[in-house]
């Protein structure tokens, strides 16, 4: 798009080899003022470089992208957070969106579709990538409850969240256990955490209970 490469962004993600991937999808287009990994070093590293658009992971060390964006936001009120996740989870998405992002895309998205749409984001557009717009539109229509989603997830920890969702998605735990680097007594740990605290009794309402909220 014309004007694009007058675009500065920095890039919030606590990979460093995905940042530097990012960066050489991105370069000619748009001007990379700043990388971060974890949210201390977002917030200084933004506030410094001022830029116009952030690339922001929403699972960062020391309190997420949501964390990051509550600490810049009132000081730059004319830079812009595009959240760039491998989640497409609904809560994520919802929450980054209410946390104050002005869009949410995927880390599937090709090199151009993500200039294009640090561009649109700059322009104050909102740049969903589609599966996720969805969501948004009907979590303000009120098809989902996003004020129970929020309650109930909010008494899980990140790491029972990750463990709820495969758990959900009909993983054994001997997968978990290798997907998140943990012992199988571990996740069983977490399960037994998570069903207790979501009142739920077994595997089966764990599945129903995130299919209905959209969070798998």
């Amino acid at each position: 798009m014309s004007g694009t490469s007058s675009r500065s962004v920095v890039i919030v993600d606590d990979h460093a080899m995905f940042r530097t991937g990012v960066r050489a999808e991105i370069a000619g287009s748009v001007e990379v003022v700043g990388e971060a990994a974890d949210v201390d070093e977002a917030v200084a590293v933004v506030t410094a470089a001022r830029p116009d658009v952030v690339l922001l992971d929403v699972h960062l060390p020391g309190g997420g992208g949501v964390e990051v964006m509550r600490r810049v936001a009132p000081r730059l009120p004319e830079t812009r957070f595009l959240a760039l996740s491998v989640s497409d989870a609904a809560e994520d998405v919802i929450g980054t969106i209410r946390g104050g992002a002005r869009g949410y895309v995927t880390k599937s998205i090709t090199g151009p579709e993500l200039v294009d749409a640090i561009g649109r984001v700059a322009d104050g557009d909102a740049v969903f990538s589609p599966r996720l717009a969805g969501f948004v539109l009907d979590a303000f229509a009120g098809s989902i409850a996003v004020a129970q989603v929020d309650e109930d997830l909010d008494r899980l920890t990140e790491r029972e969240r990750e463990v709820m969702r495969l758990i959900a998605r009909g993983y054994a735990y001997k997968e978990v256990a290798s997907e998140l680097f943990i012992s199988v007594k571990t996740v069983e740990t977490h399960v037994s955490s998570v069903l207790r605290k979501l009142q739920l009794s077994s595997r089966h309402e764990l599945t129903r209970w995130a299919n209905d909220r959209r969070l798998l």
